[in-house]
């Protein structure tokens, strides 16, 4: 059992990748000038710090239904972080020991009750296309099965002008309803990195001078209280999407989708930051993908 849920696991893992590069052309950008500056040889040498997802919070769509798939194979839960200006919860999942190098998860949902009437009743209106956990009914043994669920549309896509109208309130629930359960970004281990490119300081450097636009709110690299996390990002790419109007017209329009993330450990310094996670949501926040 314990063999098939590690390779179940990995092609998990895999199609999250996967399916994660195509849509972020900057992963391939800053993997290839890691590799001319002689950091790795191939991306495969990238320890992969965590990843993290987005999720709705409402009933059968939240932390409690998706983390039964990592629960599943193995991965412990720990810590709660809350979000009050964001209106966020979120959960992050150690991996299990075998194989080495397995990432972190981190889970995120918001906080429906804390919205207003009218963007709850968006959120609500897509959410009652799910009536049971979907969760629930997969074989999580099958890895490919999970890896399918986790990109195939719950629900409908989002109208334009519902988009628009929870975006004023939220710009983290419009990237969900937009993107749903796709990976929001994978983290670089800085610190995994050869002498020179090992500090994030150094590293941020390196990104700038390729063309990487890093997240500068509460400054470009985010520090947790006790100084051992450190922390930045780039700002999302922005994706092309086809919505439906009021008028039932397809239209086109470029919204957020996902970004990459690069974290530095200290002494084996474990788990988040709150502070610094409330800043790293902001990477597909209009206000830093337009700068």
């Amino acid at each position: 059992m314990a063999g098939l849920k590690q390779r179940a696991l990995q092609q998990v893992l895999d199609g999250l990748m996967r399916r994660y590069k195509l849509r972020v052309p900057a992963v391939a950008h800053i993997v290839s000038e890691m590799i001319r500056h002689d950091m790795i040889e191939t991306a495969d040498d990238i320890i992969n710090d965590h990843i993290a997802f987005r999720t709705l919070g409402v009933p059968h769509l939240g932390i409690a239904s998706l983390e039964k798939i990592f629960l599943a194979y193995g991965y412990t839960k720990r810590d709660r972080y809350y979000f009050s200006k964001k209106k966020l919860n979120a959960h992050w999942y150690s991996p299990p020991d075998d194989p080495p190098n397995l990432p972190r998860i981190f889970i995120s949902e918001c906080r429906l009750n804390e919205f207003s009437s009218s963007t709850q009743s968006i959120i609500e209106s897509y959410a009652s296309h799910v009536a049971s956990d979907p969760v629930d009914a997969l074989t999580l043994n099958d890895g490919h099965a999970v890896d399918e669920f986790l990109h195939t549309r719950l629900w409908p896509q989002p109208t334009l002008e519902d988009y628009m109208a929870v975006a004023h309130e939220s710009e983290y629930v419009s990237w969900v309803l937009n993107n749903r359960y796709y990976l929001n970004h994978f983290t670089i281990s800085i610190h995994a990195l050869p002498d020179g490119y090992n500090d994030i300081r150094q590293f941020n450097d390196f990104l700038e001078s390729i063309g990487v636009q890093l997240n500068d709110s509460g400054g470009k690299i985010k520090v947790s209280n006790d100084k051992k996390l450190l922390q930045s990002s780039s700002v999302s790419d922005m994706v092309s999407v086809e919505f439906v109007n009021q008028h039932g017209d397809a239209v086109y329009q470029d919204v957020p989708g996902s970004y990459v993330e690069f974290a530095q450990r200290i002494g084996g310094r474990d788990g988040f930051d709150s502070g610094n996670a409330d800043r790293i949501f902001e990477s597909t926040y209009l206000d830093q993908v337009d700068r």
